[in-house]
C-alpha cells in the first residue's frame, strides 16, 4: 500500500499536540535545488517574508546558489544581520525613525544592509540617521515593474500599485535627488514584476498578459539602469528582479545580476496553477478532529490562518489530507474550530488529525512558536519561528 505524505505527517508527529505547523525537507531541498535550475547561475535572494523561520533560511543560505535575504523590516534586517546574514536587501521602504539610526549607529549592519526608497522624504530620514552617526547608508530604489497599456484615452495598470518610479526618467530624476545628499549611495535597482511572479499562468489571457510584461521589462530595466548609473557617476552593483514564478524570465536579463524567491521553497496553495515549475509543497499545518457533529462532518481544533489579500475563498487554507474534506461555505476555518465536509471514502474520528496547507507561504509560521522539519517519518529537528524567537515585524 502506498503511504501518503499524511500518512508520514502523522507518524512524525504521533504524540504531539496539534495545531503544529511541520516542513517536509525532501520537498524543502527540491523545490530549493529547481530553483537554483531555473535561475540558470543567477543568484537568488532569498524572500524572508516566505519563510519567516530563522533556521530554514540559514539552511537554503548554505546551498549553492542562493546569496542574501530580502527582509521586509529595518529592525527584522538589524536581527538578522547580528545572527550573522551579511547580506540583507529590504524589500520595501521604511519610515521607522527607531530603527534607521540603529542602523547607522552599526557599522557591521550599515554595511550588510541596504535600504529600499522611492521618495525623496524616504532618502531624507535614511540620510538624517546617516549624517548624525557619520555612517554611509546604502540604497536601493524601487522601480515600479507593472504593465500599462493604454487602450484609447484609458491607460491600464496591469500589476501591483508599488512605486511612483516607472520610468527610465523618473529614475534618473529620483537618484540625481539622492546623489546630491550626503550619508546614502545608490547602489542598485529593484523591479518586482508582480504580474508576472505572482499570477498563476493557467489561462491565455494572463499568459499573454506575461508575455507583454517581460518584452516591457527587457527594455524598460536597461534604460533605468543607464538613467540611474548615470546620475550617481558610478555602476551599480545590484539589479533585482522577479519572485518565484518569475525566475527565469528576470535571470534570462543580462542586466539582472540578481533574483529573488521565497514562495517557491514552501510552495503554498496560491502557487497550486503554475505552469512555469512542479509544485511540490513543503510546508503543513495539522489540527485535531476534537468532535463529530452529524454525519459527513468533522470538526477540527484551530484553523482560522487566512491568508492576506482579497477576501475571497482563494486565501483560506486547504484541507488535504485525508482526502474528500473541504470547509463548509458558511463558517470556514475559525479561530477555535474548523468544520469540515467529508465526501467520498472520507471517515474521521475523535482525535484524527487533518493536514492543511496554506494559500500564501510565511504567513502561516506567525501563528507558531515552532515548526517541526520532517525528513521521511522523522521529525530531523524542531526549530523556533520568527514568533518562537519573540521576533514580529509585520
Amino acid at each position: 500500500m502506498t503511504r501518503t505524505l499524511g500518512d508520514r505527517l502523522d507518524e512524525a508527529t504521533t504524540g504531539l499536540p496539534a495545531p503544529l505547523a511541520v516542513v517536509d525537507l525532501d520537498a524543502l531541498d527540491a523545490n530549493a535545488a529547481d530553483l537554483v535550475r531555473r535561475a540558470g547561475g543567477t543568484p537568488i535572494r532569498v524572500a524572508s517574508k516566505s519563510v519567516r523561520v530563522r533556521h530554514v533560511l540559514e539552511r537554503v543560505l548554505a546551498l549553492p546558489g542562493f546569496a542574501g535575504v530580502m527582509a521586509y523590516s529595518v529592525r527584522e534586517a538589524l536581527w538578522l544581520v547580528a545572527q550573522g546574514v551579511d547580506d540583507v536587501l529590504l524589500g520595501y521602504p521604511s519610515v521607522d525613525t527607531g530603527a534607521l539610526d540603529a542602523l547607522a549607529a552599526d557599522p557591521v549592519a550599515a554595511r550588510a544592509v541596504t535600504l529600499m526608497v522611492d521618495d525623496v522624504t524616504q532618502v531624507e530620514l535614511a540620510a538624517r540617521a546617516a549624517d548624525a552617526h557619520g555612517s554611509m547608508l546604502r540604497v536601493c530604489l524601487d522601480v515600479d515593474a507593472s504593465l500599462k497599456l493604454r487602450l484609447g484615452p484609458v491607460v491600464a495598470h496591469l500589476g501591483v500599485r508599488r512605486s511612483p518610479v516607472h520610468t527610465a526618467s523618473d529614475a534618473g530624476a529620483l537618484a540625481a535627488a539622492i546623489a546630491r545628499r550626503s550619508g546614502v549611495d545608490v547602489v542598485g535597482v529593484m523591479f518586482y514584476e508582480a504580474q508576472v511572479a505572482g499570477l498563476p499562468d493557467s489561462s491565455p489571457a494572463v499568459r499573454a498578459i506575461k508575455r507583454l510584461s517581460i518584452r516591457d521589462l527587457a527594455v524598460r530595466r536597461a534604460a533605468v539602469v543607464d538613467a540611474v548609473q548615470s546620475a550617481v557617476g558610478h555602476e551599480l552593483t545590484l539589479v533585482n528582479s522577479g519572485g518565484s514564478g518569475s525566475v527565469e524570465s528576470s535571470a534570462a536579463d543580462p542586466v539582472v545580476t540578481e533574483v529573488t524567491a521565497g514562495s517557491g521553497l514552501f510552495v503554498p496553495t496560491l502557487f497550486d496553477a503554475y505552469r512555469s515549475f512542479t509544485p511540490r509543497p513543503a510546508a503543513f499545518f495539522g489540527l485535531d478532529v476534537v468532535r463529530i457533529p452529524g454525519q459527513g462532518y468533522a470538526t477540527a481544533f484551530g484553523g482560522g490562518y487566512i491568508a492576506s489579500g482579497p477576501p475571497t475563498a482563494s486565501r483560506q487554507p486547504k484541507p488535504v489530507w485525508p482526502a474528500g474534506l473541504s470547509l463548509t461555505g458558511r463558517e470556514g476555518a475559525g479561530e477555535v474550530q474548523t468544520p469540515l465536509r467529508l465526501s467520498g471514502d472520507a471517515d474521521l474520528r475523535v482525535g484524527d488529525r487533518v493536514w492543511f496547507r496554506h494559500a500564501k507561504s510565511g504567513e502561516v509560521m506567525e501563528r507558531f512558536a515552532q515548526v517541526h522539519l520532517v525528513r521521511g517519518t522523522t521529525i530531523e529537528s524542531t526549530v523556533p519561528t520568527y514568533r518562537g524567537e519573540q521576533r514580529t515585524f509585520g
